[in-house]
């Protein structure tokens, strides 16, 4: 069984293209998990009109508590044996399930390539992987991230290890990333199984903002290192 766990907030303009791309790669055996963080432009319409037609598709009220949180509360319902996670905005390529279940008999955690697109589609950057230097292993990522969390999937065994997530974490799918590294199998692999949408909308970014100064940058990182040291004294 495959839980995708989504999290959304005010993506009327995009969520509808993003969910159709994903509920007709899923089984009926399936769930696509959806918490909203209290939209009000309409994003909350577009999901029941699917719920109406489609009972695997699941919406959650998120606890405004932001995008961590509101992952996290649609993490925490998943049923699934492998778990996808998805930003609304995106596209999923149509062979992405697939591919990604193969790796998973494998690999705990499985992180594929995308592309970069504006908010037409327009191809911006042919690889995300390039444009950040993405690779696997623990001292690399913890220095810059690779972990794209639209472009992550893992098993269920790691659920128990990601959740709760800690609250001074900068970002949930980077903690994830460091997490897997830290006990599980992970992969990076080349095929570029979403468009990856860009503008100025978006809940999460490519990286850590630039703006961000330096003392909070290694801030960060020594919130992340001191979570991912107690998890393992534990």
């Amino acid at each position: 069984m495959i839980s995708v766990c989504m999290a959304s907030y005010n993506g009327v303009l995009f969520i509808e293209m993003q969910i159709s791309s994903i509920i007709k790669q899923l089984s009926e055996s399936d769930e696509l998990i959806i918490s909203d963080d209290g939209s009000n432009d309409g994003t909350i319409d577009v999901i029941k009109k699917f719920i109406e037609k489609d009972k695997r598709i699941k919406l959650l009220s998120g606890p405004q508590s932001g995008l961590i949180a509101n992952f996290g509360n649609a993490l925490k319902q998943a049923k699934g044996d492998y778990i996808f996670l998805a930003d609304q905005d995106d596209i999923w390529e149509d062979n992405k399930v697939l591919i990604f279940i193969d790796k998973l008999k494998y690999h705990t955690l499985v992180i594929s390539d995308c592309t970069v697109n504006d908010i037409d589609l327009k191809l911006l950057n042919k690889s995300f992987y390039e444009l950040n230097g993405s690779k696997s292993g623990f001292f690399k990522n913890l220095y810059k991230n690779s972990f794209l969390g639209c472009c992550m999937a893992f098993r269920r065994e790691l659920l128990t290890d990601i959740l709760p997530f800690p609250n001074k974490i900068p970002m949930h799918d980077w903690w994830i990333g460091l997490v897997a590294e830290t006990k599980y199998s992970t992969t990076f692999i080349s095929d570029k199984l979403l468009k990856y949408r860009r503008h100025g909308m978006n809940a999460s970014q490519t990286s850590e903002k630039s703006k961000s100064s330096i003392i909070t940058k290694i801030n960060y990182r020594f919130s992340l290192l001191y979570y991912i040291l107690l998890k393992r004294l534990l």
